[in-house]
């Protein structure tokens, strides 16, 4: 299935053990209605990682890339709510990037994910999306069992702007430049031999990508959308 809009937040990450019972609680029941609550925002999902560096990866989903860089969005990361502040002290490790969605395509949503975070040197980057476009793209696609192949391109800008919400974290985020999504929806065994055989760093080398090279895989926890309400 394609992505639901032309701006994609991307989101990995690890939780400190202590946090877990608490995140759990806190992503489902408040953040995520209260994100796909944000006009222009349309779908939220989370993934917990089958074979990655970071151990979740979130996906928000919005109109278009303006709507994450508007005052509706940037007031709401810097005015986090109690709970907010409370949970984010337990994040490790997160890579975040604020992304327009370059392509998208698909038949279906999955329950399987593949990530894969690297770098395109900007003078390339129209060289490297046609080249994705003509070979990688549709032959996933055209691979049984994947449902969709997304490719963003990070705002580097927008990305680096240190948030309310990231300093009560206390850590900067990495900020992935390219980011290629693959949706699966057959069985992981299978899924996982496919992200690592065509996602290989060699494979994007050849292509103009540069690392490093991470590719995460993950499966379905839960998704939100629209809801009639924001929290805080």
């Amino acid at each position: 299935m394609s992505l639901a809009g032309e701006g994609a937040i991307a989101i990995w990450h690890d939780i400190a053990p202590e946090g877990r019972a608490e995140f759990y609680a806190w992503h489902g029941e408040e953040h995520m209605p209260e994100r796909v609550g944000i006009p222009g925002f349309l779908r939220g999902r989370r993934y917990v990682a089958i074979d990655a560096d970071l151990e979740f990866f979130n996906l928000y989903e919005a109109q278009s890339l303006e709507v994450l860089k508007g005052q509706d969005y940037t007031a709401r990361v810097n005015a986090p709510t109690p709970w907010t502040m409370s949970a984010v002290k337990h994040f490790r490790s997160v890579a975040r990037a604020i992304c327009r969605v370059s392509h998208t395509t698909g038949p279906a949503q999955g329950g399987l994910i593949a990530t894969l975070r690297y770098d395109v040197p900007d003078n390339i980057a129209s060289a490297h999306k046609a080249a994705l476009l003509r070979g990688l793209v549709p032959d996933l696609l055209a691979t049984r069992g994947v449902a969709g192949v997304h490719v963003l391109a990070a705002d580097a800008e927008a990305s680096g702007v240190a948030t309310a919400e990231q300093k009560v974290r206390g850590i900067a985020n990495a900020v992935p430049r390219w980011v290629l999504l693959v949706e699966g929806w057959g069985d992981e065994a299978e899924f996982v031999a496919l992200a690592r055989d065509q996602l290989a760093a060699e494979e994007f080398e050849v292509l103009g990508g540069q690392g490093p090279f991470s590719l995460g895989l993950y499966r379905h926890q839960v998704t939100r959308t629209k809801t009639s309400w924001t929290a805080g």
